[in-house]
């Protein structure tokens, strides 16, 4: 095989057709017209821009290479049925061609044509006026968009004539479905990112995912514990946590107690508020303010001096109804005490 001028490895690479390179597939769009069977078809229009009318665009900046590509290639351009090369002959379908072009030429404005032969079933088709278009099948550059070669042509009834790309009814074969200005807004990287700077943070997404999936499937053992221990160490906290403050209560209420029975004894407090002292205490800081008023406050029930003291000479005192009969009989109280009750 010649190697191509414009880039050794470019043409290795596209002739190959190997699946890790960035090259497409496109179909374009032209109508048939004619009685008999053109000696030549035009294949790329003139112009620098190819561009469909839904917005997608191809560049012809170098006709010479794409016909120079042809010719290092050394074979026809096969021209079949719906694009039968590049749809069935991958799936061991049989793809006959009707016609073969030939001998690509660049012309002045830019615009590529081949010669034409037909064989037999070819020239019936067209006689009979089977099919009104052929959809010449491109190959081009991901990363520049340009146009480097020519695989085949389709003849067909179904294009896309609106959209002159990828003609054949149904998914695109290869087909770019969105711009790299799209691409860029889509991923959230920079205008003027280049292609290849957009696969790698494709790449590095993909990465990313995988291990986080991965992670995912699989979590370190020191960051994460199964369910069932975690759930056990909670009811354990749990627990732990209610003896806790059943301790701390009690060990509150003996304090508490022991307060209110020293102010009881000092005099501090009555016995009619100490269920009100006690209902302080019990809150947030209770006890702490107790013990301050304890400390601040004057005696306010100092003791009698009458605990253990026993009546003098045996004297008993009258209770309420002896006092009332006492009276009643005159008696007084020392009458009482003197002669006997």
């Amino acid at each position: 095989m010649k190697v191509l001028p414009m880039d050794s490895m470019l043409a290795v690479a596209l002739n190959s057709m190997s699946d890790g390179l960035d090259t497409v597939i496109v179909a374009l769009n032209f109508e048939l017209s004619g009685d008999a069977p053109p000696a030549e078809l035009m294949l790329i229009p003139a112009g620098l821009r190819v561009e469909g009318r839904d917005g997608r665009a191809w560049y012809n900046r170098n006709p010479q290479g794409v016909v120079d590509f042809f010719r290092a290639r050394g074979l026809k351009i096969p021209i079949d049925i719906e694009h039968a090369t590049e749809l069935k002959a991958p799936r061991g379908e049989p793809a006959p061609a009707m016609a073969w072009g030939f001998d690509l030429e660049a012309r002045p404005d830019g615009s590529i044509w081949a010669k034409t032969e037909w064989n037999p079933r070819g020239v019936e088709l067209w006689t009979n006026r089977e099919y009104s278009y052929y959809s010449p099948a491109i190959i081009y550059d991901r990363r520049t968009m340009d146009i480097v070669g020519i695989k085949s042509v389709g003849l067909t009834n179904t294009p896309n004539f609106q959209i002159p790309a990828l003609n054949h009814e149904g998914a695109p074969q290869g087909g770019l479905l969105m711009t790299l200005e799209e691409l860029l807004s889509v991923l959230g990287l920079p205008a003027g990112t280049s292609f290849a700077a957009a696969l790698n943070h494709i790449a590095q997404m993909k990465a990313n995912l995988a291990a986080a999936l991965n992670r995912a499937e699989t979590p370190p053992l020191d960051r994460f514990v199964p369910k069932a221990d975690y759930d056990l160490a909670v009811n354990r906290a749990s627990e732990a946590e209610g003896k806790l403050a059943a301790h701390a209560k009690e060990v509150l209420e003996t304090a508490i107690n022991t307060e209110i029975d020293a102010a009881l004894k000092a005099g501090k407090i009555t016995p009619a508020t100490k269920d009100y002292h006690v209902a302080q205490c019990r809150q947030e800081g209770g006890l702490e303010r107790f013990k301050a008023f304890v400390a601040a406050a004057p005696t306010v029930a100092a003791d009698s001096g009458l605990d253990g003291k026993k009546p003098e000479d045996g004297a008993t005192a009258l209770n309420a109804e002896e006092a009332k009969i006492a009276a009643m009989f005159g008696n007084s109280a020392e009458d009482i005490k003197k002669y006997g009750a």
